[in-house]
């Protein structure tokens, strides 16, 4: 399947989209303190999503029951919210999608919930650096397969690993397009495949284990661990590449 290229006006409602997912993951940033169960925070981000005329995409997509992936401790993606309140030393992962007139929005930050312990602060860190990392690397004509490569350097030199089998991908009119970018170099080589061009929109989210790369799935058919059974984190952002060169549009 090809890869959109979108003009222009597309990329500004997608923009428009994304910026309603960075308002509710900053909401929930604020809110993320002891004592606030995953349900409450879940009502919060699908309650603002829809003030702004946009509705939740996750809710129902696969089958998936809430609006917000909250990812605590050793869940890295796909967290269901629970009663379960947050308790200090606690790292939570929100993961938010929406859809705005039919044009699609998808981001993710990890949240230190208090004091955590520097090991975490550097598990967060290495998510959110290294998503930041990639996205100033990339440039018109470099390969999606170079961009894997970028993230798994990232955070491998950071002493961490990548979570396989799950990965970055595009969007536009659907919330999962084409390309698959995983934060890991599945060959040998990085000079084959698609390469970047302006006008396409994607997604790059880094999910980063301590030392097993290996994904489990927990009994509720959602949540995905390390085999390693240590805290994992998550960082995503929404980018175009216009004039040459990655925008973030999944900022607040």
């Amino acid at each position: 399947m090809a890869i959109a290229l979108r003009k222009p006006l597309e990329i500004e409602k997608l923009r428009a989209a994304n910026k309603i997912v960075g308002g509710a993951l900053e909401l929930l940033r604020q809110n993320t303190k002891p004592g606030v169960s995953l349900k409450e925070l879940d009502a919060m981000a699908e309650e603002n999503i829809r003030s702004h005329g946009a509705k939740p995409s996750f809710k129902g997509l696969y089958g998936f029951p809430n609006s917000v992936c909250t990812s605590l401790n050793q869940v890295i993606i796909h967290g269901i919210p629970t009663d379960y309140k947050l308790q200090e030393g606690d790292i939570i992962g929100y993961d938010i999608g929406t859809e705005l007139d039919g044009w699609f929005g998808d981001a993710a930050i990890t949240v230190a919930v208090g004091k955590i312990t520097p090991q975490d602060e550097a598990l967060i860190a290495c998510a959110r650096d290294s998503l930041y990392e990639a996205i100033a690397a990339i440039k018109v004509g470099m390969r999606f397969k170079e961009l894997s490569a970028v993230l798994e350097n990232s955070i491998r030199s950071r002493g961490f690993v990548p979570l396989h089998s799950f990965c970055g991908h595009g969007i536009g009119k659907k919330p999962h397009e084409e390309p698959e970018i995983p934060n890991y170099l599945e060959a040998k080589d990085a000079k084959g495949g698609p390469k970047i061009k302006n006008g396409m929109v994607f997604c790059l989210e880094p999910m980063v284990c301590q030392k097993d790369s290996k994904p489990l799935i927990l009994e509720n058919k959602w949540d995905v661990v390390s085999a390693d059974g240590l805290r994992g984190s998550h960082y995503e952002h929404t980018v175009a590449v216009v004039n040459g060169k990655a925008e973030i549009l999944s900022l607040a």
